[in-house]
């Protein structure tokens, strides 16, 4: 590994880990999330000095999805169910409401870090037009 190369933060990797520990542990897992930061899209009522502590228990959500780069589900606030996007860049930490066992993470870990697509794009010409990535999604085609 060269020193250009930035290595993937261990944030998304902890988040994964530490909801199955709780959830196996029948605990209610809390996730912290600074609402002050770029694309996060929280109920702006709930947030308090800049965060919010959501309970994403699976019991408590829907069509929960954690990738490397975000936290996505839906939640029902006040009984209206809204659709909640947490980059990990946004989540300070990860604890379960019961005893408080978790994890807060390094507010400077994705200071230096640059995701590989965005590296690579950089270093293209300005001229050569990047084909889109494709999703590694299954899906169907039509064969005539």
């Amino acid at each position: 590994m060269s020193e250009t190369t930035s290595i993937t933060p261990t944030r998304p990797y902890m988040v994964r880990a530490l909801y199955q520990w709780i959830e196996d542990n029948e605990f209610t897992p809390y996730l912290m999330v600074d609402a002050t930061a770029e694309n996060v899209q929280v109920p702006t009522e709930h947030v308090q000095d800049g965060r919010i502590v959501l309970n994403i228990a699976s019991r408590a959500t829907g069509n929960m999805s954690m990738e490397n780069d975000y936290i996505n589900f839906s939640a029902r606030f006040g009984g209206v169910s809204q659709e909640i996007w947490v980059p990990l860049t946004a989540v300070m930490g990860i604890y379960a409401k019961e005893n408080s066992q978790g994890m807060f993470f390094d507010p400077k870990e994705y200071d230096n870090y640059e995701p590989e697509e965005e590296t690579t794009t950089a270093k293209k010409s300005s001229s050569a037009t990047p084909k889109p990535k494709r999703d590694n999604k299954a899906g169907l085609k039509v064969l005539k």
